[in-house]
């Protein structure tokens, strides 16, 4: 094996489009871990729905989580530990809330354990669930006096498409960076986080260099990721622009495409 590190993302890329994580690729990621790599879930999600995948795997240890933004350590029944956050305050976000409130375009704000939201409608409750979350409601969320990590803003394709175009326009997010994490969602964070950034002080923990480095992704919130490893592996189901920007492709998300590359470069 010529891997110390295998960054896997999450949503698109280790779990099909049913929210299900395969036999297959959970076999070929144990094998990959018993022979001595070292697992990190690199993903847009919060702990609480990145710790039961896992525990699914049968792992503990460090995860990426929103999208570069906390990295957690979790081992056993402990409670998992903040390892480091780039953060930011609510006045940074302060128009965006205001915009999403005028135009009802729904939202979310989370600190590294929490999320918060201001409404939450039963369809809108249905979709956390699928990716284990129970968000808080808050009234007013600009009137919370905590470090946050990440603002999200979901909608149907169409919608997202043009906020995305109108904000990217108008900078309304300031010095905070905006990207595009899936087709319905938009995040905003500290300008520093990205999954790249995160695994790279990781890799420097462990003292791994980037050759020795495997990353799996399949959309833009991926990209910094696949850059830095030194094997940067996008899935079948990737937007062209990030399977141009990785080395190899393998098979798509449905296609248990994790197990094929894992198959082909590790085991």
């Amino acid at each position: 094996m010529d891997f110390d590190i295998i960054a896997l993302d999450v949503d698109g890329t280790l779990i099909n489009d049913q929210f299900e994580l395969t036999e297959g690729n959970k076999e070929a990621v144990r094998k990959a871990h018993k022979l001595g790599a070292k697992i990190v879930l690199c993903t847009g999600r919060g702990p609480a729905s990145t710790l039961p995948l896992l525990k699914e795997l049968e792992l503990e240890g460090y995860s990426i989580n929103h999208n570069g933004a906390a990295t957690i350590h979790s081992r056993g029944s402990e409670e998992p530990v903040l390892v480091h956050e780039f953060a930011f305050s609510v006045n940074q976000i302060e128009l965006l809330v205001r915009y999403c409130r005028e135009h009802g375009v729904h939202f979310d704000v989370s600190t590294a354990f929490h999320m918060y939201v201001e409404k939450l409608t039963e369809e809108e409750k249905t979709v956390y669930e699928k990716f284990f979350l129970t968000p808080e409601l808050y009234e007013d969320v600009l009137k919370l006096e905590i470090p946050l990590v990440k603002f999200t803003l979901a909608g149907e394709v169409a919608q997202v498409d043009r906020i995305e175009k109108e904000w990217t326009e108008s900078r309304i997010y300031g010095d905070l960076t905006m990207m595009r994490s899936g087709e319905f969602f938009i995040d905003v964070m500290h300008t520093d986080a990205s999954k790249g950034n995160a695994l790279k002080a990781l890799a420097e923990r462990w003292d791994v260099p980037p050759e020795r480095i495997m990353a799996i992704g399949n959309y833009f919130n991926d990209l910094e990721m696949l850059a830095y490893a030194g094997l940067g592996v996008a899935m079948d189901n990737s937007p062209d622009a990030v399977k141009k920007a990785a080395r190899v492709v393998t098979g798509s998300n449905n296609e248990d495409g994790v197990r094929e590359a894992l198959m082909k470069y590790v085991l």
